[in-house]
């Protein structure tokens, strides 16, 4: 795999990736043009789209996998509710971790064509943002403009973007904030691997700076199908046009 491309699919280079200036996120260029084309429409029916996560880094994603497994930052069941990672055994921290926050080097943030939205006309510009299921639920305070995005995917008038997590199948828990560009992450995913992934996370293991390393490789065969990799039906019907 040439250096470049590693670099990119595993979020180690932010050479791919421009500024959104509105939001101040980094994106993939293709990605933020996608986003510009379904914001323009959707300033149209009254909403202001905004994005609140683009591009994250390895390092960032590593920053964000220690906190939980050493209880600094919450971890969250399926429910919303905490757990308490300190009477869990590593591999049930592992999983429980996976629910909500990707894997350093499994993010499809770090490719830059993932990023999370919301309406920023819904809110006062002081609002402070939880990306929770509450919140982007039909009643919730983002609700109006996910289901107007509901329409648009269906439609095929999203310009190429769709909800990779848009329902649960047992691994991500669904996310309704989360937009992906369909070509190029398509193209970004089938150049991944569990293999790539777990040889990157070895390395981590043997420098000692990513918690639980050692249990996530023993379990990448279970963890990469459900939590890394997304299913080809998943993806939008009419790629081959975009």
């Amino acid at each position: 795999m040439h250096q470049l491309v590693k670099n990119i699919l595993f979020g180690l280079t932010d050479a791919h990736v421009i500024l959104e200036p509105v939001s101040g996120q980094l994106m993939h260029p293709e990605a933020l043009t996608a986003f510009d084309q379904l914001r323009r429409d959707a300033r149209a029916a009254g909403f202001e789209p905004k994005v609140v996560s683009g591009f994250r880094d390895f390092e960032r994603q590593r920053a964000i996998w220690n906190a939980k497994a050493c209880g600094a930052r919450p971890v969250f069941d399926s429910n919303g509710d905490v757990l308490d990672v300190a009477r869990m055994s590593p591999e049930e921290t592992v999983f429980a971790i996976l629910r909500w926050s990707a894997l350093p080097g499994g993010s499809r943030h770090h490719w830059g064509t993932d990023f999370d939205v919301i309406d920023g006309a819904a809110v006062a510009s002081d609002y402070r943002v939880q990306l929770t299921p509450e919140e982007v639920a039909d009643e919730g305070v983002f609700g109006s403009f996910h289901c107007w995005l509901d329409e648009r995917i269906a439609a095929g008038k999203s310009y190429g973007l769709f909800r990779p997590y848009a329902e649960d199948r047992g691994g991500v828990a669904p996310e309704r904030w989360h937009l992906s560009y369909a070509p190029r992450a398509r193209e970004f995913q089938q150049l991944h691997s569990a293999e790539a992934l777990q040889a990157q996370l070895q390395q981590c293991q043997a420098d000692g700076d990513l918690a639980l390393a050692g249990t996530v490789c023993d379990v990448m065969e279970a963890i990469y199908p459900r939590f890394v990799e997304v299913p080809e039906s998943a993806y939008p019907t009419n790629m081959d046009r975009l």
